[in-house]
């Protein structure tokens, strides 16, 4: 039976978990058991001890009331009736019987109270048997058992029995083996309760047992979560749970291989990207020195030479950036990208960034007034980031492209510097948002052999975490791209009363 999650939500962790169930299940067994066994012996033995004193009475029954009736006439009167009532009586009179005895409209007793526990049942059945009848009933709340004993004979003609009218009635008070009952019924509940004790204790240790590999394979996969690859379990036994501990044990080892062979490869791509990329710097910086020398004598060349300088300039200035950003990433991978942290405007900063480039014309910005909003901040990785996001938004976005930064204050009180860029484009593919931020990756097919590197996001996104920052990138709901991100602030960078104004 499954049960909804909201239910196993509200039960607690203690009650579900396997030490738990394991010792409801063993206890449910022994408590099962307990009770199955101990309901069939009560029941062997409630019948034996009945049966037994069942048969004892009518066994003593029958031969004093054949004594009795052996002296009587064939037709009884009141005083021979009573007569054989009081003879079985004082043969048995240490019994605590009650008899009585019929014959027609005739009765006699010693109690008039027994005719009361003789059922219509049983004196209908009397009539119709020529053996002795038994029932039990329960009167005042004690049980009795009652018999009826029919009185037969044979005629000289034939020696079939037959019925002589003549009934006598015996009512015998079972309170002895009630007790007996009773005495093996508490008995069951204590061999229950103690069966239940015994489940318990045994069902904890069955569930330390088989809970302890579970426990060292819980802990060794947290530690390998961790990265600890080298853990392994201990292997004891050829049951399924040392099958299981052989198995991780394999795992673990063929992960720890691949992973270590995945880091020697990956150590060894970053080296020769960033032994390229500073190789690669010497030569750059040579070419880009003789094309600036050539770009300033270009007015004195032919159209065709000029066309050809144009290009290689172009090109040496497009290796150089992905040169700068693949040594950049480099610095990134081996952790020796640091902050120089300064105290500065940022309104002023992104200023500074658009001016330098030339994009001031080209971009509508929405920023606080100069000296509201200070943070500390790297300048250099600053003016990375917003030049990557700005011209990102130029080059694949459709104006108007517009840059807003603001303050937003947390519940928790801590303040956030949130710089958004957007465009007017057709927006980024939904297949592609997951990966904008990846390195080389490119959103369209159609900008693979673009002058974008496919690092500028990355780069921007790597900085911005550096500064303990996030970034993000959606589209509008009226079309066009938006990535936002947001800086921490200390509490004295961020006024209360700062207000954008647009520019």
């Amino acid at each position: 039976m499954r049960f909804p999650r909201g239910v196993l939500a509200r039960v607690p962790l203690a009650l579900r978990g396997l030490r738990f169930r394991l010792a409801v299940a063993f206890t449910l067994v022994a408590v099962a058991s307990a009770l199955s066994t101990g309901a069939l012996a009560f029941r062997e033995a409630r019948t034996g001890v009945l049966q037994q004193s069942q048969d004892a009475v009518i066994r003593q029954f029958r031969a004093s009331v054949d004594v009795a009736a052996s002296g009587l006439p064939p037709a009884p009167g009141q005083v021979q009736l009573q007569a054989a009532v009081n003879q079985v009586l004082f043969a048995n009179q240490s019994q605590g019987w009650q008899v009585l005895a019929t014959y027609g409209n005739r009765r006699a007793y010693a109690s008039s109270d027994a005719f009361d526990k003789v059922t219509p049942e049983l004196r209908r059945s009397v009539r119709n048997n020529q053996v002795a009848v038994f029932q039990r009933v329960t009167a005042g709340g004690h049980p009795y058992l009652v018999v009826g004993m029919p009185v037969t004979y044979t005629s000289s003609a034939d020696d079939t029995p037959r019925l002589s009218g003549f009934v006598m009635y015996l009512v015998v008070p079972q309170n002895t083996e009630q007790a007996y009952v009773t005495a093996m019924i508490s008995a069951i509940e204590h061999a229950t309760l103690v069966a239940a004790g015994l489940a318990v204790v045994l069902a904890l240790l069955a569930a330390s047992g088989v809970l302890r590999p579970v426990r060292a394979l819980r802990r060794a996969t947290r530690r390998m979560a961790e990265g600890h690859l080298d853990v392994r379990l201990a292997v004891n036994g050829s049951d399924e749970l040392a099958d299981l501990s052989r198995s991780f044990n394999d795992t673990a080892a063929a992960l720890e291989q691949s992973v270590a062979e995945l880091r020697r490869l990956e150590a060894q791509a970053r080296r020769f990207v960033a032994d390229v990329s500073h190789e690669l710097r010497t030569p750059l910086a040579a070419m880009s020195a003789v094309t600036d020398v050539l770009d300033e004598n270009a007015t004195h060349l032919g159209r065709e030479t000029g066309d050809a300088l144009q290009l290689i300039s172009d090109g040496t200035s497009r290796l150089s950036g992905l040169v700068e950003d693949l040594m950049e990433i480099s610095r990134f991978d081996a952790g020796a990208a640091e902050l120089s942290l300064d105290e500065m405007d940022l309104a002023e900063s992104v200023q500074r960034t658009l001016a330098s480039r030339g994009w001031l014309g080209q971009v509508e910005t929405q920023m606080p007034p100069p000296g509201v909003l200070r943070a500390r901040v790297d300048p250099r990785r600053l003016d990375v980031v917003m030049a990557n996001l700005v011209g990102n938004a130029l080059r694949h976005g459709a104006p108007p492209v517009r840059l807003v930064i603001r303050v937003r204050q947390t519940p928790a009180n801590l303040a956030w510097a949130v710089i958004e860029v957007t465009d007017n484009g057709p927006g980024i593919a939904e297949d592609a948002l997951p990966h904008i931020f990846e390195r080389f990756y490119k959103a369209s097919t159609t900008r693979t052999r673009s002058e974008s590197s496919g690092l500028g996001l990355a780069i921007t996104a790597e900085n911005v975490r550096l500064h303990g920052g996030r970034i993000n990138a959606a589209n509008l709901p009226g079309g066009g791209a938006v990535f936002t991100v947001e800086l921490p602030l200390h509490r004295d960078s961020a006024d209360d009363d700062t207000s954008a104004s647009a520019r």
